[in-house]
């Protein structure tokens, strides 16, 4: 994949690691020079030292034949002029990093793939962390729903039942799902069908349209989660 990324900074810099060392051709351009003098110096890279919102500087990183751009600046205004550029360009695949939600829409309308500011996401999941200390990792899917990995306890109401009992007992509600399960003895994950049954000790990833609430997690055995953090 011919790749070109803007901005080496905290998140550019970890991609073009990540990007590069997959094998993909990467051209980063960086207006900073120091900047751009570190990647330079640290990835096999191509690395352009100029302006990105300047459409000569896309067609010098190789716009024609990119296979996509993702642009990780610190400012929304930049990443929007980036991204028309390289929708004039015709660049297959634009993503870019947005800071402020509220600019959300119009780099959708553009046609953008957008990834909401990462550093409010790690502040969400760890926050989420502490309030919720018994989920080990979730996803937001929208504003409300969620999918999420727990733990289950000895104490669920779910344990030895069959996924397929639990939905006709009102155990598990029609909006809430169980989408796989590692258990330790396990070749590999399973996939839950309705004559699974669930045990103690199997990390479950459920699906909830209303998201990880405590009635949610109760039944997995998880009772302390009704105790909310102000």
């Amino acid at each position: 994949m011919y790749l070109i990324i803007v901005g080496a900074g905290d998140i550019g810099t970890p991609l073009i690691h990540i990007a590069s060392t997959a094998g993909n051709e990467v051209v980063v351009v960086e207006r900073d020079r120091e900047k751009a003098e570190a990647v330079a110096s640290e990835f096999d890279c191509l690395v352009i030292h100029d302006d990105a919102t300047i459409k000569e500087t896309l067609q010098d990183a190789g716009a024609d034949r990119a296979d996509a751009i993702i642009s990780t600046t610190d400012q929304d205004a930049t990443n929007i002029m980036i991204s028309l550029l390289a929708k004039e360009l015709n660049i297959p695949s634009i993503v870019s990093v947005v800071h402020n939600p509220e600019h959300m829409d119009i780099f959708r309308r553009i046609g953008v793939n957008t990834m909401e500011n990462p550093s409010r996401l790690i502040a969400d999941h760890l926050f989420r962390a502490v309030q919720r200390p018994t989920i080990v990792d979730y996803m937001r899917v929208g504003d409300q729903a969620e999918v999420f990995e727990i733990e289950v306890t000895e104490s669920a109401p779910i344990v030895d039942r069959r996924l397929s009992e639990a939905a006709e007992e009102g155990l598990l509600p029609d909006d809430t799902l169980v989408v796989a399960i590692a258990r330790e003895d396990a070749d590999g994950p399973i996939t839950p069908r309705g004559n699974t049954v669930i045990h103690v000790g199997d990390i479950v990833t459920v699906y909830s349209a209303r998201g990880a609430t405590p009635d949610v997690t109760d039944i997995f055995g998880h009772y302390e989660d009704h105790t909310e953090l102000s």
